[in-house]
């Protein structure tokens, strides 16, 4: 197979991915994704983190400084601000906490949903015996008359 062909299958290949309902799905996660970051993002920097710096600021006897700005040292002459690192510590905690229990429930309703077609229908009971007719009930009776 030349190069040309090569390429062309390639590319058909890449057509039948991109074109599944997977990638599209994927996507959208991502997508989400990104947004649901900012707001973790956002609830870090603009409430956690303040607060975080507060109490550290009183127990320090400080006035509470710009939020993450006021969790810094310095070090040769360098500031170091690692309340940006703590800051994304926290954001990286709470986004992990919310995909594990998403996937747990997520995982666990498809667990649920298979198990329940997996699980065979109960046999049907039997039906029940014809009901004798009536010269089978008189054949019946004469054979045990008969064994008296």
């Amino acid at each position: 197979m030349g190069i040309k062909g090569k390429a062309t299958s390639l590319l058909e290949e890449f057509k039948a991915f991109a074109f599944k309902g997977n990638i599209v799905d994927m996507a959208i996660g991502v997508i989400i994704g990104g947004a649901f970051g900012k707001i973790v993002t956002s609830f870090v920097n603009d409430i956690v983190m303040p607060c975080v710096t507060g109490v550290i600021a009183m127990a320090g006897g400080k006035d509470a400084g710009e939020g993450l700005k006021a969790l810094t040292t310095e070090i040769g002459g360098v500031t170091v601000p690692y309340g940006n690192f703590i800051g994304g510590i926290v954001d990286f905690l709470i986004v992990a906490i919310v995909v594990f229990i998403v996937m747990k429930k997520f995982l666990g309703a498809l667990q649920n949903m298979k198990k329940a077609e997996e699980k065979p229908a109960e046999p049907p009971a039997p039906p029940a015996p014809p009901e004798p007719s009536a010269e089978e009930k008189l054949l019946t009776e004469i054979r045990d008359l008969l064994k008296k």
